[in-house]
């Protein structure tokens, strides 16, 4: 009688074994994946949230201001953001701009444009211009790392950033016309 307790003892065991095993491979298993997931995340994270991409100028075309009598005011060099991840980064981190430099927003439909200067460090002038080239509202000293909207008085297909003063400098007014060339698009 007592082999028998023994030996049933003894198969309630192995039972229990063999239902464990199953359970410890899925936990084993579980373990590594959330190991390995974890490798992962961590590894694709930044050392230095603080770290930013600092981007420069780069000269996509030509674009030359002209008063209401057609005649020839100033001629800048014109980075050109024609898509949208372009337009939404815009001269954001960006440390400076050289006077005669511009970052211009080609839009796919004319309407009402509203730009802010989030992560842009330097102050601007920014310019809205209507499907006809001609210069419809203008913003001038625009805060740097600001929130504040700064909207078109009337629609328009472009926008066209440059350093603060540079409107003031050029006597560059509403009314204006405006006309480019770029290696990206010819308007």
């Amino acid at each position: 009688m007592a082999q028998k307790k023994r030996k049933k003892k003894q198969k309630e065991t192995q039972l229990q074994k063999k239902r464990f095993k199953p359970l410890i491979v899925k936990i084993g298993i579980a373990t590594l994946f959330i190991v390995i997931a974890a490798f992962f995340i961590f590894n694709n994270c930044d050392d230095d949230p603080n770290d930013v991409n600092y981007y420069t100028f780069k000269k996509e075309g030509e674009l030359t201001f002209t008063d209401s009598s057609a005649n020839s005011i100033v001629k800048i060099d014109i980075e050109i953001a024609d898509s949208d991840y372009e337009r939404q980064l815009g001269l954001m981190n960006r440390e400076s701009m050289e006077e005669l430099q511009g970052m211009l927003f080609i839009f796919p439909a004319e309407r009402y444009q509203s730009f802010w200067m989030l992560n842009t460090l330097f102050s601007l002038d920014m310019l809205f211009i209507n499907s006809k080239n001609e210069i419809v509202t203008i913003h001038k000293n625009t805060t740097p790392l600001s929130q504040q909207g700064y909207p078109s008085s009337m629609p328009a297909k472009f926008v066209l950033e440059v350093i603060a003063g540079f409107t003031d400098k050029y006597n560059i007014n509403e009314g204006d016309k405006v006309f480019w060339i770029g290696t990206k698009i010819n308007i």
